[in-house]
């Protein structure tokens, strides 16, 4: 069979950010459905997200380590295989195991997020390798492709209950299932680029003795931060502000946020060619802090003030993580996969605080929801000082250990130009 062009491997990556949206966010749907059916307490279903991120982060510790030796295209492959199969054995396992049938929520929970840490590792630098002029849009535009897959997946699932009866929730999981295990074959016969050439990556020990490295850590698990600290908790924000239903304020919560943060990436695609990504990163989380002054300080008799604090939100914090990586990217060329990886440990790391810290201020504060989430306003803030004073802001400036020398000038135009292995 004739290999696929350029234009079909980008396809499959935002396929695979479709399906990073559908394992993220379709289980939570049916949260009460599985208390209602299964006796399985709310306190055993939010456990189930910890699996969730738990294992993403372990995956992306591990991946670090074993993807070059293993090859993108199979790692790739695998990661969908497993993305669909954790879906399928959704769908089946919790009416297998009818004695426990939160262990097969449990099990299922860990395969597709098996996957979707391994999508998450791989997709980026894959986007980053192939030949564009205009990476920082195309690492944008693919970030964005998560956000249009949330609005699908709660959009299109919210369709299917009303038409279909949520008791059918399993054969919805089955279709779901057959977007990343038909990517998987498409993986199959796309071109693959790596984001270094073989031997020229940057050692993982050069790389955590870097102090750029740790820098840009710390921005990307502020972007984790600063955008689950909202969109965690988007619909119980916007059913608490509001008053409204718990399907309405779906629509109202996460479907804005998400719909937000896909067009402020696609513009950002766009237009964002001529901005330079560290002023657009200090944009952003000067935006992201007014966002959350609106969420958390509007006045409660103009409830619809703060659903606009959502939205500013999700407008700003849109570019906070494919922006970090083009800029690691950019400032570390020879960071290669292990890069990637642990970037990708740093924001889920982030993700998993700024969640859990609204919650946790939430109960603190009587259940304010509000008071939770005046917490997000420090994430911005931190990002936007950190980018200010650190000297992460020219590329000479940075100590790239375990780097020669010679050929660093050359290094940029390298990081344009790396599809030449995927004839």
């Amino acid at each position: 069979m004739k290999q696929l062009g350029v234009r079909h491997t980008v396809a499959a990556c935002y396929t695979g950010y479709i399906t990073q949206a559908i394992i993220g966010n379709f289980a939570p749907l049916l949260f009460v459905t599985f208390n209602r059916d299964y006796g399985i307490s709310l306190s055993l279903l939010g456990l189930m997200v910890t699996v969730n991120f738990g294992t993403q982060l372990l995956v992306d510790l591990l991946a670090a380590r074993f993807v070059d030796k293993i090859g993108y295209r199979p790692c790739m492959v695998a990661a969908h295989v497993f993305a669909g199969g954790g879906l399928v054995l959704l769908a089946v396992l919790p009416n297998v195991l009818t004695a426990a049938p939160e262990a097969g929520l449990f099990i299922a929970s860990a395969v597709y997020a098996i996957g979707g840490g391994l999508i998450e590792v791989l997709v980026s630098p894959v986007i980053e390798a192939c030949p564009s002029k205009n990476k920082k849009a195309a690492m944008s535009l693919l970030h964005s492709f998560y956000c249009w897959g949330q609005v699908a997946v709660v959009g299109l699932s919210t369709l299917f209950f009303v038409l279909a009866g949520i008791e059918n929730w399993f054969i919805l999981a089955c279709i779901w299932a057959a977007v990343p295990l038909l990517n998987a074959v498409y993986f199959c016969f796309v071109p693959m680029f790596r984001p270094v050439e073989e031997g020229q990556q940057m050692p993982m020990r050069g790389l955590l003795k870097t102090r750029a490295f740790w820098l840009f850590a710390v921005l990307v698990a502020c972007a984790g931060a600063g955008e689950l600290a909202v969109a965690q908790w988007a619909s119980a924000f916007a059913e608490e502000g509001l008053g409204v239903s718990k399907t309405l304020g779906d629509l109202l919560g996460p479907c804005l946020f998400a719909v937000m943060m896909g067009l402020s990436r696609v513009l950002f695609s766009v237009f964002g060619k001529k901005i330079p990504i560290r002023l657009a990163l200090m944009v952003a989380a000067l935006g992201c802090c007014a966002g959350y002054c609106l969420c958390a300080f509007s006045p409660p008799s103009v409830p619809w003030l703060g659903l606009v604090g959502c939205g500013t939100v999700g407008l700003f914090v849109a570019i906070m993580w494919p922006g970090t990586f083009s800029y690691a990217s950019e400032r570390i060329p020879k960071g290669g996969t292990a890069m990637f990886a642990l970037l990708a440990l740093a924001g889920d790391l982030g993700c998993t605080a700024g969640g859990s810290a609204v919650g946790a201020l939430s109960d603190a504060f009587g259940g304010n929801i509000r008071a939770g989430i005046s917490f997000g306003l420090a994430v911005p803030a931190i990002m936007f000082l950190v980018l200010l004073f650190s000297g992460i802001r020219r590329k000479e400036r940075l100590p790239l250990a375990d780097v020669s020398a010679q050929g660093q000038a050359g290094e940029q135009k390298e990081g344009d130009d790396l599809g030449g292995d995927a004839k």
